[in-house]
């Protein structure tokens, strides 16, 4: 065409990154600050990142990026007995710069599969801060619904109540792990 009856509002469309999925390493530990320092998520001690690869490594796993750096992660592992055996996600983060590409919900469906296939679950839950309008919605996408109210759950300078939201998987053919209690439980109430 003519230079003239060109578009020239077109928008500029970037390419998807590139991302590969692996479980998560200790050397992960020395260079996830990129994600982890973000007010947006939760910091743990080095222990408590050790057990997890020691005890649940499937469900421990890395977004990188092709230049190596960590995009972001989920950490979860498997609890409970009987019909309430299921897989938990303890945090889900994902690097400023990468949001709102679909990573998080890559990781959650890693977590999941991992639920499925490795633990054979009923279910997965999450805890989060009730005033999270945004992490909430997410989460219903997900498929998830809120399963209950934990009182103040999360404790410190501003105590705040929790939601607990589940997603029934495939072994819980009449989603019975999902059904919403009618009342409140305190942090000492839950079973896990």
């Amino acid at each position: 065409k003519p230079e003239a009856e060109q578009n020239t509002t077109s928008k500029v469309i970037q390419p998807p990154v590139m991302t590969t999925l692996r479980r998560f390493v200790m050397d992960d530990l020395l260079t996830f600050n990129n994600v982890n320092l973000d007010v947006l998520t939760e910091t743990y001690n080095m222990p408590f990142y050790l057990q997890y690869m020691s005890q649940w490594p499937e469900a421990f796993t890395a977004a990188e990026s092709p230049d190596g750096s960590i995009m972001g992660y989920v950490l979860g592992k498997a609890e409970g007995l009987g019909k309430l055996w299921h897989g938990h996600v303890s945090a889900v983060t994902v690097s400023p710069p990468y949001r709102r590409l679909g990573l998080a919900r890559t990781l959650m469906d890693d977590l999941e599969s991992a639920s499925i296939e490795v633990y054979d679950a009923y279910f997965v839950d999450l805890f989060v801060r009730a005033s999270n309008k945004l992490a909430i919605g997410m989460y219903e996408r997900f498929g998830y619904s809120t399963y209950r109210r934990v009182l103040g759950y999360y404790s410190g300078e501003d105590p705040e109540d929790a939601f607990d939201m589940r997603k029934a998987l495939p072994r819980d053919k009449h989603k019975e792990s999902v059904v919403p209690l009618d009342h409140p439980v305190r942090p000492e109430d839950l079973e896990w």
